[in-house]
Formats: C-alpha cells, structure tokens, sequence
C-alpha cells in the first residue's frame, strides 16, 4: 500500500453533503466517492450523509443514487454487490439549514460516529448548494461548536466563490472567522483534471522544458475553452454571471497560473499557490484605453449545431430578451516580470462555439536563420506545444521534421503523448482526486483566499467597464462558429491567429 492509500484509508470520515439532492451531488460527488471506495481510497470507517428538505428514508435515498450511478459513473451500472457495501455507509438527513434541529443532529451523528470508530474523525461539510446559503449554513456551525476542531473540520466551498471583488471579499471574512485557512477548500473541478495535473509534472520533471519557458523561446501563448452547449436550465444563473465570472475568473486564469508561475521550492501546497498569487500579482492591470484595445466580448444569435436548430441566447429560458451578458471573451493578458516580460498570454472562450474544447498552445519564436530554400519549408510552422485537457487529452510537441523521399521538403510532426494510447484503464474524475485530496488534507489544488481576491481584483475593471455600457452589436457571432469576428483582430493585429486542434475520436 502507498503512502498516499494508507493515509487516505487511515482516518475515519464523515461527509455531510448540504445539497444531497441535488445535480452535483447525484452527477459527482456519489459517483466519484463511489468510485474512489472501489479502487480502495476510502477509509474502513466512513459515513456519507446527504442532506435537504425532501422526506426520504435512508433505503429510498439509496436506490435513487443507484440509478444515478448507473447513470453517471465513468465506471457504468454498478455491481450490485459492491454497490451494497458501499451504500450501508449513505444515509440522507431529512434537514433546513435554518433550524438548529439539523445541526444538533448532525452533532449526535458525528458523536455516534466517534464512538463506533473509537477515534475523533475527519468531518467534512461539503456545501454543493447556492452561495446565498454559505451564510446561514457556516454560521450555524459555529454557534453549534461543530467547526471548533481545526485539525479535523473541513469545508468544501462550490464555485462561484462571490459574484465580485466585495462580495468575495465578504465571504472570506465570514468563513475565516469560523474556519482557519487550512480547513477552507474552495474546490475548482478543473483543477483536477489529469492534463492540468500534468501541466506542472512537464514543466517541473523535465529538464528539456524549463530552461526554454521563458520570453527568450516562447512568442505568445494562447489559452482557449470553448463549448459547443448553450445554457439548457442554467439561463437565470448565466444571465447574472456570463463568459467571465463563469469561466476566466476561475478556470482559465488557473490554468494560465500554472504556465506561468515560478518553479516553487517543494511541493507543498503554501508553496505551490504562493507561486500562483505571484502570477496574478503580476499581470498588468487594466486602464480605460486598455480594455478597449485588449478585450472583446460576443453574445451568440440563434444557427445550427450538428443538424440541429438552436436559439439564440436571447432567446433561451430564463434571460432577459435584452441581455448585456456576454457568452463570449477574448482578453490580452501581459505578465510584467523578467520571466515573461512582453509575451502575450490570450485568453477565449465562449458558448455555442463550433467545438468544445480546452487546449493550451505554447508557441515558441522562430529560428534565429533559416537554412534552408523556400522549396524545401512551404509548409513551415513554428514549434509548437499543445495541451490538449479535454475532451481529448494529449501533449503533443509540433516539430519541423524531412519529409520521406529524395528532396529536401520539410513539414511539421507532432510528438505525441496521448493518454488513451499510453496508459490502460479508465482514468479518475476531477472530483475523485479533489475529493480524495479533501480527505487527506491535501490544498494544493485548491484555490486561497487572497488568489480569489487577486483574480476578481484584476478582471473588475473590465467588468464595471462592460455592465456600464451596453454593447450595441449584439448578438455578435452565430452559433456554431469561432465567435466575433472582433477576436480575430485582437490576436490578429498582433501577427496572430486562433489555434484550433482537430480532435480525432471525439464527440463533438
């Protein structure tokens, strides 16, 4: 048994899940717990109570979670035997987050719990409902004394962490006069992914990576997210959030922290999200006149997706038939240290794009002289690395490389580590390692407060920009395309353009 399993296995838990009837619960959590209990994770001693308002019984509440699983589980219809031992551990409290009767409860368990481990557990209070819930929910647990142990309390905190810079401001004030640091684990579900895992195994393993990742090799950087789905039931949320405080506040500026931080000392978690605070600390802060040159935003109309007919954003339920909210960003970002200095990081994404998708693309400069004749390099392109996160998930090196036959013709190859061709065996879920981190105390993958506050602090502007003026030009690209044609300029006028990955195998 590795160190990791045995210290993951070694201490009882308990989980209460506020939400546990809801989508993330039943499409995430259960399946992934579920999933880490058959590959051996989970300690001996462990109870899962799911929490909410409806009147279920503890037999009920499993067999729905049992057509979840089937349903959900990257592993498919579970084995009705090892579904039965796993699910003596589930039980659902019949619970109102306002009423001191669910805390007292919650309480008698744990003190249950305690005595049939012989041992003060982990307690985990996993908060998979709306963030105008947080308040009450963290409140009650300090006046009913359940957050007291900060060796063995923790709480796991869904996105969207606040709305703005005060608002997230607030939330941390509220949590950290309850919980310290270290028992708070704002959990990013793209964090967890393998191929952003992966991010720092190339950079920081490898010793061919590190001595070119710096302004003197690499020309610009490109990171793109991009989804073909529009907004099915989530209209009313996104028509309150949009393209930036759903995706780049979050996701995307963790994955452009990750390329660009510093080597950290160790592995540690301080260590590495010290590193990544730096990065946001050092990007250049925007003024009125940089805003206008260096972001875009879009808002799709109705088209086409895959032979189907799909409205346009305006048109979804739940959002106002005059929205300002943009479905789409493009920004220029600049990372003013001695490591990036001058190097253009550009950052998109958007819904009902042409493909869905998140890649990386590290373009290095060119040769310094090229020796060859214009015959032999038509197909010239300059090296490139791309990462590939989903839903293909890839590395691949493009090098120029001759091609087979008596003259001297070049053309670009890709060396490629493919995770489906390299490795057997269905690989773990986001929410698997992130929840397993939980268990055994593990921050690194999980966001601090003062990066929280950083990220919001540096995209505000842009946002009180955008919400001040209403755009006159939307919708301003259809379903189904790359977006504006304004974020093509943007890169564009740089010398530029958008890489896109053709995906082989995949669905769209």
């Amino acid at each position: 048994m590795s160190e990791l399993e045995d210290s993951a296995k070694a201490h009882p838990t308990i989980f209460f899940i506020f939400g546990g009837t809801g989508d993330l619960t039943s499409r995430k959590l259960i399946p992934a717990l579920f999933n880490l209990f058959l590959d051996g994770w989970m300690p001996e001693h462990m109870a899962i109570v799911a929490m909410g308002r409806t009147n279920f019984t503890d037999e009920k509440f499993r067999e729905e979670l049992l057509k979840d699983i089937n349903q959900f589980s990257r592993r498919g219809k579970a084995d009705q035997a090892q579904w039965d031992k796993f699910s003596k551990h589930v039980y659902f409290q019949v619970s109102d987050i306002n009423q001191s009767s669910t805390y007292v409860e919650q309480a008698e368990r744990i003190q249950k719990f305690t005595a049939e481990a012989g041992t003060a557990p982990n307690v985990i209070y996993y908060l998979a409902v709306a963030p105008r819930f947080f308040g009450a929910i963290t409140e009650n647990l300090a006046k009913h004394k359940l957050a007291i142990d900060a060796e063995r309390t923790r709480i796991v905190i869904e996105k969207p962490f606040g709305h703005d810079l005060q608002s997230a401001k607030e939330l941390n004030k509220q949590l950290c006069s309850i919980f310290s640091e270290r028992q708070i684990y704002r959990i990013d579900h793209y964090l967890g992914k393998e191929t952003v895992q992966n991010i720092l195994a190339f950079r920081f393993a490898n010793s061919i990576f590190e001595p070119v990742w710096n302004r003197n090799n690499i020309e610009h950087i490109q990171i793109s997210v991009t989804e073909q789905l529009g907004m099915g039931n989530r209209g009313g949320y996104y028509d309150e959030a949009g393209a930036m405080r759903d995706m780049i506040q979050n996701h995307i500026l963790q994955l452009l922290c990750l390329i660009a931080m510093e080597p950290p000392v160790s592995f540690k978690a301080d260590e590495v999200r010290n590193r990544k605070v730096d990065v946001l600390n050092s990007i250049r802060k925007f003024t009125p006149e940089d805003i206008k040159k260096n972001t875009v935003r879009g808002q799709y109309s109705k088209g086409w997706i895959e032979g189907k007919e799909v409205p346009g954003y305006r048109e979804e339920n739940g959002v106002n038939p005059e929205s300002n909210t943009e479905t789409f960003a493009a920004i220029k970002f600049f990372v003013d240290n001695w490591r990036w200095h001058g190097v253009p990081f550009y950052l998109r994404t958007g819904k009902r794009m042409h493909q869905s998708s998140s890649v990386i693309t590290i373009q290095f400069k060119d040769v310094p002289h090229l020796i060859f004749p214009s015959e032999a390099v038509e197909s010239w392109q300059q090296n490139r690395l791309i990462i590939s996160i989903q839903p293909e998930m890839s590395v691949r090196l493009q090098v120029q490389a001759k091609r087979p036959g008596l003259e001297m013709t070049l053309n670009p190859v890709d060396m490629l580590f493919d995770y489906n061709g390299t490795y057997t065996g269905d690989t773990p879920e986001a929410y698997e390692t992130l929840l397993l981190d939980t268990m055994i105390g593990d921050q690194t993958l999980f966001m601090r407060g003062d990066q929280v506050e950083a990220a919001w602090e540096l995209l505000m502007p842009i946002l009180n920009t955008w919400a001040g003026k209403k755009s006159l030009s939307f919708p301003n690209y259809s379903a189904d395309s790359w977006g504006p044609e304004t974020a093509e300029a943007l890169i564009a006028q740089d010398g530029f353009h958008w890489f896109t990955l053709p995906l082989k195998n995949t669905k769209k």
